[in-house]
C-alpha cells in the first residue's frame, strides 16, 4: 500500500509542483534508476546458492506478479469503459 501511496505521491508532484522543463532530466534519472534496480536483482539472483532448486518458485512468483495485475488492469478498464462510455450495455 506504501507503494502505491508513494506513487500518487509522485505523480501528483510531477504533474502540478515541478516545471515542464524538469522532464528530460527526470526521465534520465528513471532510467539510471531502472537499470540499477534489473542489476540488483540480478545480484540477488546470482547469490542465491540454490538458484535451480528454487527456480520453480522463482518462475511461479514472477508469473503471478505478472498475472495478477494484468488481469486487474483490464478487469478495472472494463468497469471503466462500462461506466464512462457505455460500452457493452446494448446502446
Amino acid at each position: 500500500m506504501l507503494t502505491v501511496v508513494l506513487m500518487c505521491a509522485g505523480a501528483l508532484i510531477g504533474r502540478f509542483l515541478l516545471p515542464p522543463w524538469w522532464v528530460r532530466g527526470n526521465s534520465r534519472v528513471q532510467a539510471a534508476l531502472t537499470v540499477l534496480l534489473i542489476f540488483t536483482m540480478g545480484v540477488s539472483i546470482g547469490r542465491n546458492d540454490d538458484l535451480f532448486g528454487d527456480l520453480g518458485s522463482i518462475g511461479l512468483d514472477g508469473a503471478l506478479f505478472c498475472l495478477i495485475p494484468m488481469a486487474a488492469s483490464v478487469a478495472l478498464v472494463h468497469l471503466l469503459a462500462r461506466r464512462a462510455l457505455g460500452v457493452g450495455k446494448g446502446r
